[in-house]
């Protein structure tokens, strides 16, 4: 019988949550271990999914000798030096989505997981997206090729609030976060890695110090293009909206849905063993602990998005 994976979860918020639900799913892994910054409602969170451990300390939960894994669902600011804390204590990480809001603290992470041969992966969801595995399927096949993709990346934010309508405690950014999604997508689904990159961003908030709108432009080295909008502003619907427009049809994908040109649904149930995007993240990472491999969304894999990131950060910075 295998071992027992025992994880600790750093970040009882939103995205924490939905990580606790997809690993309730997935055999011979357990949460023996919950760390946020507000002890009663960690508490309340470690109670219903039954946690033994709980604390407001990232160290104490790496001090737990049972501990193999940590995932970090903490704000953008902290994924760097806290995957780094994890990798030096032993343990295998995934980091939730963006590595790092700067580049070199992204290195650092890429170099301590190479010296300590841990499994370190970025929470990179889309890769692992049924809808768009399916297109990614296509394109392994030789049956589809990305022209453009068509991105749209809208959420009504004017305040700092979560995904649950809960104030946070830090500020989320267009760029170094919900960009990364789009920038790493591009790429490997085209194949190819990207050989130019704009950007233009809109007014920077009074409150917030961060641009509401931006416009980003990518081009990959085989052809392909891509175009990005993203807007905290957007009273409309919201979330990330994917058209690939390619060399034998068009596709759109809305999170673990798909449908193609006509708007006509197709059916990815069978793509993968989940239609959760998130579970499906999860149980890459633990695979890739157990086999002694490396796993899709390596940060190794995915520092190329981040070095794009950093190029366009600087345009941005430049004016």
């Amino acid at each position: 019988m295998e071992k027992t994976i025992k994880v600790a979860l750093a970040g009882a918020g939103a995205f924490g949550i939905k990580h606790l639900d997809g690993i309730k799913n997935i055999d011979g892994v357990e949460v023996v271990s919950l760390i946020s910054r507000d002890l009663d409602k960690t508490k309340e969170v470690a109670a219903k999914y039954g946690i033994g451990h709980v604390t407001t300390e990232l160290a104490d939960a790496l001090a737990l000798p049972e501990v193999d894994a940590v995932i970090l669902c903490t704000p953008t600011q902290m994924h760097a030096s806290q995957a780094l804390a994890c990798l030096k204590a032993g343990k295998h990480v995934q980091v939730e989505i963006p590595l790092c809001d700067v580049l070199k603290d992204g290195e650092e992470v890429v170099k301590a997981a190479e010296e300590t041969g841990l499994v370190a992966m970025c929470g990179h969801t889309r890769r692992f997206n049924p809808s768009h595995q399916y297109v990614h399927k296509k394109i392994e096949a030789g049956e589809f090729n990305i022209q453009q993709m068509d991105v749209q990346t809208y959420f009504f934010r004017r305040t700092n609030m979560n995904a649950l309508g809960e104030p946070r405690s830090w500020t989320d950014h267009l760029l170094w976060h919900h960009a990364a999604h789009t920038v790493d997508l591009f790429a490997y689904q085209a194949g190819s890695p990207i050989v130019k990159a704009n950007a233009i961003q809109g007014p920077i908030h009074p409150v917030l110090g961060i641009a509401m709108d931006m416009s980003i432009q990518l081009k990959a080295a085989n052809g392909a293009i891509c175009t990005l909008s993203l807007s905290f502003n957007n009273d409309g619907p919201l979330g990330t909206f994917f058209r690939y427009i390619g060399d034998t049809a068009t596709y759109i994908a809305r999170y673990d849905d798909l449908v193609n040109g006509k708007e006509e649904k197709i059916d990815v149930s069978k793509v993968d063993v989940s239609m959760n995007g998130i579970e499906l993240q999860d149980r890459e990472f633990f695979a890739a602990i157990r086999e002694g491999r490396q796993p899709n969304a390596s940060v190794a894999s995915v520092l190329p998005c981040y070095q794009v990131l950093h190029q366009l950060e600087q345009q941005l910075n430049a004016g």
